[in-house]
């Protein structure tokens, strides 16, 4: 497969063209944070409410993923992904024209929504690649396409500056001359764009194999009763992080009493109706009149525990990146320019890691003891971290934590590799499920980082419960993880009455 993965053709295509598109979505997605200044000033902002939009950003993404899981499922992610990246335009340019506070909070809660876009191209790639290849495949996908966020803050003060000959451009107080509301909407209009292309140039399946599409989409369908009530209890985290989104918004003063008490009834209801629909899905099994053949059934603790390690891996990278800059300006005494360019190394091992995960995942023989391990090393990086002072030498210190990266991202993507295996028919649903919990978990470990006292004694705990989490949920794999049937197969699950003589099969064939 390396060898012809550049070959541009065929399933590599896809494959390119998918991760690109992921690539956008998270330009578009984190197009904030490094104007975030330029913005503040123009509109007179203050710290908390800069922080509100901030966490308008990631607001709406842990509901979105998994909408967006259902919505693949049922049309598939060639009009899902060309769809979303033309949505993305249309909150860029709101976002853009804003006049007042309350329009960039809305606007940027409308942005949200296209944090989603990650979940769409697993599905994509697991139509198109075998089980025995797909860790690499997701790897890059998920690792390239992660480096829109790192793309994203090296690059848009730059396109802000060549802008600002434009008219609408903004001087800086001891700063450039800036104009971000031209930057903030060419990235959605240029995404816009290549969604409309992505639509006229790729498939959803390989010539010859139908989209496989659940029984129904408004809800997780499960193969035991017992299942069915672990569903509704994994589901609780999944609101009750809005929840706690929203208690951050009344803390800052956005919300004020009785519009918390109105958020929190609405969350309510919008778990009891998460609940309807997961029952209405699964009815005739919950009352006797179904039974799932050994062969159709898929045990849900596999997903819960896919969801647990997403947390403890990629929520902690969203947590850390938005940390680390400040724990290096303090800890070491830099310059904010040099902290935040050390920082950046952490996001910019994406595009070896978690194509490096998967690969190892492809190639142990393993992908639960490949993943366990990756988690154990990445809790223990945590642990190290934890210990880091202003008494360890500087170029240590960043070794240390680009290792603690490698890790963190080489165990996203074995994570990945392992949710297309799940239940074929599903796997929108479950990659949208276990990627909301990450963002679930990026909000509970920022909450608890917000808590924390500031300073040396404040990183040190926070490292010291990343790396605690990590381990733990390393022991829960390795002694609770099962290997998918089918690991390393030459086609996944019902592919194999597909293939006739006349028609040879798509995805093993070199190109």
């Amino acid at each position: 497969m390396l060898a012809e993965m550049w070959s541009l053709r065929g399933r590599y295509k896809i494959l390119h063209m998918t991760w690109f598109a992921f690539f956008l979505s998270f330009v578009v997605w984190f197009n904030l944070a490094p104007l975030a200044t330029a913005i503040q000033e123009e509109f007179g902002l203050d710290a908390g409410q800069i922080r509100t939009i901030a966490i308008c950003n990631v607001a709406l993404t842990v509901p979105a993923r998994i909408i967006i899981g259902m919505l693949l499922d049922k049309y598939g992610p060639r009009l899902t992904y060309s769809l979303l990246l033309i949505y993305a335009a249309i909150p860029c340019i709101a976002f853009a024209a804003a006049q007042n506070f309350s329009q960039l909070v809305a606007a940027r809660l409308a942005l949200s929504i296209v944090g989603a876009g990650f979940v769409i191209g697993i599905r994509m790639v697991a139509e198109w690649f075998p089980p025995r290849e797909i860790g690499l495949a997701e790897g890059i996908y998920g690792g390239w396409g992660n480096f829109g966020s790192a793309a994203s803050a090296f690059t848009m003060v730059g396109l802000a500056t060549f802008l600002s000959f434009f008219p609408g451009a903004f001087q800086v107080a001891d700063g450039p001359l800036l104009n971000w509301r031209m930057a903030i909407a060419a990235t959605g209009i240029i995404a816009a764009l290549y969604g409309i292309l992505y639509y006229f140039s790729v498939e959803d399946t390989p010539p010859g194999k139908p989209y496989q599409r659940p029984h129904s989409t408004r809800g997780v369908e499960v193969t035991s009763q017992r299942d069915f009530w672990f569903l509704m209890a994994m589901n609780l985290p999944l609101v009750g992080i809005l929840a706690v989104l929203a208690w951050r918004l009344k803390g800052i003063g956005f919300l004020n009493d009785g519009t918390f008490a109105i958020t929190l009834i609405v969350l309510a209801g919008l778990y009891l109706y998460q609940a309807y629909n997961c029952w209405h899905v699964n009815q005739e099994l919950l009352t006797g009149r179904k039974r799932y053949a050994p062969e159709d059934r898929y045990p849900f603790s596999q997903v819960a525990l896919l969801e647990l390690t997403y947390i403890v891996n990629f929520g902690s990278e969203l947590a850390v990146v938005s940390m680390l800059p400040a724990f290096f300006e303090l800890t070491f005494g830099l310059s904010k320019q040099a902290a935040g360019m050390i920082a950046a190394t952490y996001a910019f091992m994406n595009l070896m890691s978690r194509p490096g995960g998967g690969l190892i995942s492809d190639r142990m023989g393993s992908r639960k003891m490949t993943m366990s391990v990756l988690l154990l090393c990445m809790g223990i990086g945590y642990l190290m971290m934890s210990t880091v002072t202003n008494a360890w030498l500087l170029p240590l210190a960043i070794a240390l934590t680009m290792v603690c990266s490698f890790f963190v991202q080489a165990a996203e993507g074995s994570t990945f590799a392992m949710v297309p295996l799940v239940k074929r028919r599903i796997t929108g649903q479950v990659a949208g499920n276990v990627g909301a919990y990450g963002n679930v978990g990026a909000v509970a470990y920022l909450t608890i980082y917000s808590l924390l006292p500031e300073g040396v004694i404040g990183d040190r705990i926070f490292f010291q419960v990343l790396g605690v989490a990590g381990v733990v949920v390393a022991m829960l794999c390795f002694f609770f993880m099962k290997e998918p049937r089918g690991s390393f197969a030459e086609f996944h699950e019902g592919e194999e009455a597909y293939v006739t003589p006349s028609t040879p099969a798509p995805l093993p064939v070199k190109e």
